[in-house]
């Protein structure tokens, strides 16, 4: 059985990724949760950080690369039509690589709702781009999943950006509407926010990046331990 090593599941967005596609598709694994700066993510992993998948003597230590030593076993992972599959495999990577301001300015922070502000013009630009895919996906290949109509690793790649909005009161037009609230709906998306939601673990510097963000005007997570004197 594989073993997925992820960090604190209100915070890690990489993390969700593979766990998502991994309960979307029910394919058996244990998972090993680390405290985000309280552990040596290197005892397990390569880089150094999370996720991690460990599968008897291979370790993969990418979220991409997760996803397509996956692919390589089950089916699902990635649509079975051709065009779609390309279109997927090029908005994964397009996610892993890019939207730097959304992922500095909109960190996510599954248990908290947030008044923003403003957003300056590079968030914008991401959050225009990101909608735009979306409808382009649900579009081109029917929904309700952004390459058709069973859940695949593009809708676990856009999985945290779903969380992001929520917390940040992002709106989204067109069915992009309909497909933000599908995935927040999944049931392995529930799972993974109740857990979160259990957390009473906080972490200072994703803390210190929610405070600038805006006015926390919700904190749904489970108060947190006063310190030991």
């Amino acid at each position: 059985m594989y073993t997925l090593h992820i960090a604190n599941k209100n915070y890690s967005s990489w993390s969700l990724r593979p766990w998502v596609l991994l309960r979307a598709l029910d394919i058996p694994f244990s998972e090993r949760l680390h405290r985000l700066g309280a552990e040596s993510f290197g005892d397990f992993s390569p880089s150094g950080r999370v996720p991690c998948l460990v599968d008897g003597a291979t370790v993969v230590w990418d979220s991409l690369a997760i996803v397509e030593y996956l692919a390589e076993n089950h089916s699902g992972v990635w649509p079975q039509d051709a065009k779609a599959r390309a279109w997927a495999r090029c908005a994964c990577a397009e996610m892993h690589s890019g939207f730097a301001a959304l992922r500095h300015q909109h960190g996510m922070n599954v248990g908290v709702r947030v008044a923003v502000a403003q957003r300056p013009p590079e968030l914008r630009a991401d959050i225009a781009r990101i909608e735009q895919l979306w409808n382009q996906g649900l579009a081109r290949f029917g929904g309700p999943f952004l390459a058709g109509r069973e859940f695949c690793a593009v809708d676990a790649f856009f999985a945290p950006v779903a969380y992001r909005f929520r917390s940040y009161g992002v709106a989204v037009n067109g069915a992009a509407a309909g497909y933000l609230e599908t995935m927040l709906a999944h049931p392995a998306m529930q799972e993974w926010e109740t857990a979160a939601l259990a957390e009473d673990f906080r972490e200072a510097a994703h803390e210190a990046e929610l405070a600038s963000a805006g006015t926390v005007t919700a904190d749904l997570r489970a108060v947190s331990p006063a310190p030991t004197l």
